[in-house]
Parts: structure tokens; sequence; C-alpha cells
């Protein structure tokens, strides 16, 4: 057999390595003053938050209970509840003021998004190691109905199968995503042919040892995700957990020396008694059984460190065998192991303040009370008089004075050691990402992108018009295709685009069509092109100015193919700003790609050359950018500029000629240097007495 250690290093190769993030809260900070309708729930090393799920004897939520009602005790010690809310969920179901829930576009708005207290956090690990190919099959339904039926707008949620990488899951609100990731669902458990690399390594193993590995897999990647969930939000969260169950061991029937080649050296294949009465087997799964709650402790832990009830789903309904009928195990040792199984997935979800759906064939109706704990509780909090940093279990108990009532609330929380309190502290005073930057970095999501990126890339940019009017250029070229990826007919490339802007009351500042971009069919340019237009070069951008006053604008805009035929419609909604101001004032950066030097300095000497729209730059480009500055009369703007990383932190400052008679100064913006990775880069004009104004272009190096 495989040593532990052999087991554990394999196990590493997962990615799902644990960080080593404890303790309840970041920092020491003092009460705030808290409205007695709304209580501020303070953060400390030693202020506990407890949920607690109240319910009548007919499993029905009670909601008029006060603060005066609870007793909390830790470590069998009384601690007084200094904050108390009733927390009532809905999933966004009923629309606010603030508009519809954000859509969940990178790590930002994850974080953000999912902080927020009016949110629920849920999560679904499809643990295919673990469930039968039969049973996945019959679970994709209710499971994707959950989502589909249950969830509302706001909720977010994301889903995981154990050699899933951590870094690769989001939690999301687009569920129909999650919804077709649960379609997709195919359990393995008992098959053991490699599927991947790292299955490969084991190959040879035998079944005994492949189910001990997948094991630890699964439990690991399940504490991997409770973390990630953890560090989103504080408040209550419930993880989903599609499992048959877990055993150390097998049959002595089923213990094949070569997983992947069933019954091969085995003398005990298709002997339904083998190991029967025999004491040796019963100190055996003894000690197997110990070595599996060792890992299951592990989960046990971190989910009440960071607040998240399992819900373990059986996906069997309700079972009857453990095992199939042609494995040939004994009805005494399949009811064993069917016990076994179960109560691993019991224990989960008592150890995490969670339900074991079990032993049912309607799913929906035990899955609807997982939507239901998360919203309606009570949260307490307190400050604790035992949790000192000692890095110790404190258990938590929660009474009521009014009888007849069933509580339901975590078992306890593990306490800060003395290290990670201070690296908790430490982490808590580093200063947030600037909003601005978050704004600049989000435009380089593909997410955020329009329906219209897939045919082409646009850039508008704003500078001062005529009359008090503010000048905006659009900039377009086709998109172009990614590596093996299929390019369309030329028949269906872009060859120019139509763009019409309009007021908010519906009157035209603009109507005609932006210059032709050259293509394989060399098509004639087509009626209505802009004025003094030419064509550009192949593949290359093409750039249209119009004025309109400042304020909202709609653009229409229709991309035509070299027959003048539609590809693509879009509408935008834009804020055109009033460069008129009497403060200093910036207009919109235009980025100017160079191949070569040579390229560079024709750049340079051109005043009137077209900005790339894209923001994505290989390490071997060379950017010009210029940008215009607005000062009041008789004053001038002194422009500068410097380079940020992704964090808002000044990497270093960059070299910028002095404004033309124009008012364009140039930024040279040199990429060699870096790193691949995300940057922004922050331009700031200053003008004595008329204020600063800065803007921050977020871009991206690839390598």
């Amino acid at each position: 057999m495989l040593a532990v250690g052999s087991l554990l290093a394999m196990v590493a190769l997962t990615g799902h390595a644990q960080n080593a993030q404890q303790g309840q809260a970041d920092t020491q900070n003092p009460p705030a003053a808290a409205d007695p309708q709304n209580p501020v729930f303070r953060t400390g090393i030693n202020f506990v938050r407890v949920d607690v799920i109240v319910t009548d004897k007919s499993g029905k939520e009670v909601s008029d209970l006060k603060q005066t009602d609870f007793e909390v005790l830790e470590d069998g010690k009384p601690q007084t509840v200094e904050a108390f809310k009733l927390v009532k969920l809905d999933g966004g179901a009923i629309p606010t003021a603030d508009g519809p829930p954000r859509p969940i576009r990178n790590d930002s708005d994850e974080e953000t998004e999912a902080a927020k207290d009016d949110v629920r956090l849920f999560a679904v690990f499809l643990d295919d190691y673990h469930v039968r190919e039969g049973a996945s099959l019959a679970t994709r339904a209710p499971i994707s109905r959950f989502v589909d039926t249950q969830l509302g707008p706001s909720d977010m949620i994301g889903v995981m199968h154990p050699l899933d990488p951590i870094d690769s899951i989001r939690m999301t609100r687009n569920h129909s995503i999650v919804s077709r990731a649960i379609q997709q669902f195919r359990g393995r458990k008992g098959n053991y042919t490699p599927q991947n690399d790292f299955e490969q390594r084991y190959a040879q193993a035998s079944a005994e040892q492949v189910e001990q590995i997948r094991n630890q897999v699964s439990l690991s990647a399940i504490k991997s995700l409770i973390i990630h969930m953890g560090g989103l939000k504080e408040g209550r969260k419930a993880l989903i957990l599609v499992s048959e169950g877990y055993s150390n061991i097998l049959p002595a029937s089923l213990r094949d020396p070569i997983a992947s080649l069933p019954g091969f050296g085995n003398p005990n294949r298709g002997n339904a008694s083998a190991g029967q009465n025999n004491p040796a087997e019963s100190t055996y799964a003894f000690f197997a059984g110990q070595d599996l709650e060792f890992f299951m402790q592990g989960v046990y832990e971190v989910a009440s460190q960071y607040n998240v009830a399992i819900y373990p789903v059986d996906p069997r309904g309700l079972p009857v065998f453990e095992f199939d009928i042609d494995q040939a195990v004994g009805p005494d040792t399949d009811r064993q192991f069917l016990a076994s199984t179960q109560n691993t997935l019991r224990a989960l979800a008592v150890e995490t303040d969670g339900r074991a759906i079990l032993n049912r064939n309607d799913l929906d109706v035990g899955m609807k009370q997982i939507v239901r704990d998360s919203s309606a509780y009570y949260l307490l909090g307190y400050s604790s008089t035992q949790a000192k940093s000692d890095g110790k279990f404190h258990s938590i108990s929660v009474r009521l004075k009014r009888p007849g009532l069933q509580v339901r609330s975590r078992k306890g929380y593990w306490a800060l050691t003395p290290e990670a309190a201070e690296v908790s502290a430490v982490a808590a005073r580093k200063p947030a990402i600037p909003t601005a930057v978050q704004a600049a970095l989000t435009t380089l999501s593909a997410s955020v992108q329009p329906k219209s990126a897939r045919l082409v890339r646009t850039w508008i940019g704003t500078s001062r018009g005529q009359n008090g009017k503010t000048k905006v250029t659009l900039v377009w070229e086709p998109t172009p295709k990614s590596a093996g990826e299929r390019s369309a007919a030329a028949t269906d490339q872009p060859a120019r685009m139509m763009v019409m802007a309009v007021g908010p009351d519906g009157s035209p500042f603009f109507r005609g069509r932006v210059p032709d971009a050259v293509v394989a069919s060399a098509a004639p340019p087509g009626p209505g092109s802009a004025a003094g237009a030419a064509p550009v070069a192949a593949r290359g951008p093409s750039r249209v100015s119009f004025e309109v006053n400042p304020g909202k604008v709609q653009l229409r805009l229709s991309i035509e193919g070299p027959a003048s035929q539609v590809l693509d419609t879009e509408v935008r909604e834009i804020t055109v700003p009033d460069l008129t101001s009497a403060d200093v004032m910036l207009g919109t950066p235009e980025l100017l790609r160079a191949r070569t030097l040579r390229d560079f300095q024709q750049l340079k000497a051109d005043p009137a050359a077209v900005p790339v729209p894209g923001r994505e730059f290989s390490r071997t480009d060379r950017v010009l950018v210029r940008v215009a500055s607005y000062a009041p009369a008789n004053a001038t703007a002194t422009v500068t500029a410097r380079l940020l990383n992704r964090t808002g932190q000044a990497m270093n400052d960059l070299t910028v000629t002095p404004a033309s008679a124009a008012g364009v100064t140039e930024i040279d913006l040199p990429l060699s240097a870096l790193a691949p990775g995300e940057y922004v880069l922050e331009i700031t004009a200053s003008s004595p007495g008329s204020g600063d104004a800065r803007e921050l272009v977020g871009f991206r190096v690839t390598a």
C-alpha cells in the first residue's frame, strides 16, 4: 500500500493546498455607534458573530424574538450579547431603489457584492469521485432546478468539482451558467480509469488506495472552497455537497490490487462472504475510520471558522444498497457500508449547522430548506471573555428563554493564534484598492465589452469643441481572431460602420458612415461615407468625429459588411462631459501603438494619427499617449503621468512632452520592462487656483 506521506503528496498536486487563513475578524477597532433599528456589527479579534436559526415545533421560522430572549455561552460561560439583528433576505426578488443587482464581472465585483449583508452566498460541490454515474444523471434535474427556481437575482453561487483549482472558481449571478454546469455532472464512483495526468500518477495503485486518495482530494477541495467563501463574506453561507458519502476501506471482495484492472489478482473477487466474522477486519475498519475522521475533522474546523453550513445531498434518494448487485458484497457488509457512508454526510451537516438531505426520493423539498435557512436568522454579536489568541476551539451554546422552540447555531469557532492575529491585523491595515483604479481595470474584462465586440473593437473619446460643444471621436477596427479561431468569410467581415448620434429629445447630432476598412472583397465604399474620409490600411482603425451638446447622447451603431449588409446593430448611451468648465480639465487619453522605432517616430510626427481602440499590448510594442488639457483663460495646465500596478501603487513616473500649441501633451509609455499583467496609466493635470483633473487608463501587457 502507498504510505500516508505519498498519498498527501499526491493530493498536493491537485492545487488544493490550504492557505493559512485563520481568525474571525481583522482588526481591533472599537465598536461603532449603532442604530437600534439597524445595528452595526463591528469587527475585532475577540468579537464573535453567531447566526441562529429558530423554528417552532412544525419547522416554521420564528421572527418575533428580542435580544433579551437569547442567552449565549462560550465554553460554558455566559457572554453579553452586544449586537442583535433579525436577518431576512429574499435574494433580490423584490426590486429596490438601487436598481437591478450588479453583474459579477471580475474578482473585485465578486468580493464587493458577496460582502453585502443583503446578499446570500451559495456553492455547489459536485463530488464526482463519490457519486455513481447513474445517480449523477438522476440528480442533475433537481439540483439545476434548485438554482433556476429557488435563487433570486441578487443571490451569488459557484460550482466546483474535486480537481478544479480554487482560483478558477467565481461566485456569480449568472445562474444559467451554473445550471448548465450542473447539467454536465457525471459521477465516477467505482470507475478507476485514469482521465487526466494526476490520476495517471497512481494508475497502478490498488482500488482501496485510490479511494483513500479520492477522499483526501475531495475533502481538501471542500476545505479550499469553504475558505474561499469565508474570504468573501462574514455572515452565513451555504455549501451544497452532492455526494454518496465517504469510506476509507472497501469490502474484501473489491480490494483489487490494481484499481484499473477489476478482479485481476484479487482471490476474493466474487466472494460475497469474504472478510465476514473476521476480527482482523473489524480492527482494520476501526483504524481506517480514524484516519478518515482526521480529514473530516479538518473540514469541520474550517467550516466553523468561516461560518459555512454544509448541506450534504445524497443523489441516490432512498438507497437500499451501497454496492451494485454485480459487485458481490454480502448483505450485512453492504448495510454496514451504507450506514457508515451516510453517517459521514450526517456528521458534515451536524458539525457545521447544515442539514443532511438523505433518504429522500424528492430532493426538491429538502433543498428548499437550504434557501429558508439562509433567508431568515438572528445575528448575534458579543465580545468574547474566553477567546484569547490561543488557537484553540471555543464552543458556543445558544439558549432561548421562550420554551418550545428549536435552536440551531454553529457549535463554536477556532480562535486565532498570536501569529495569525498579528498577520490578520497587518492585513487589515493594508489600504483597499482605490475605486477609480478598480473601475479602470474593469474596462479590460471581456464580460463588460459591448455585444458588438465579437465583430469590432471601438473606442470613444471626447475633447473640447466649438461654441461650448464637445467633440466626440469614435474609432473602430475589426476584432482580430484569436489563435485557432476560424476566420469569417470575406462577405461577413466588417467593412464600415453607420453611426447616428441623437440627443435626449431625439434630435440628431450626426449621421454618417465611418470610412471603409479595406477587405478581401475590395468592395466599393457605400453611399453616405463621411466627407473627406479616405480608406485606411487593411484591418486598421477608422475614425469619425462630430460635435454634440454636453449631456446624455445616444449612439446608434450599425456594423455593415462589404456589400452594405448589416452584420450587427447596437445602441449605446453615453454621457458627454462639458469641457468648458472654469476648472482644469482633461480630454480622453488616446493610445497609439508602434511596432518599431520607425513607426514610433512616424506617429510622433503625425498629429492626426488614429489611436487604437484596444487596450492590450505586447511587451515589444511602443505606446504613445496623447491627451488634451484645458485650463481657464490666461492659465496653463501642467500634466504629469505615472504608472500604477493593479492595486493602485505607483511604480514609476513617465516622460511627458509639454503641451503643443493645440494643448495636446504626449506621454511615452514603454512596455518592454513590464511583466505580463494589468496596469493603470494615471494622468494628472493641475493649474494653480483651478484644481486638478485626473484620468486613469487600464491596459494589459502580454508576453
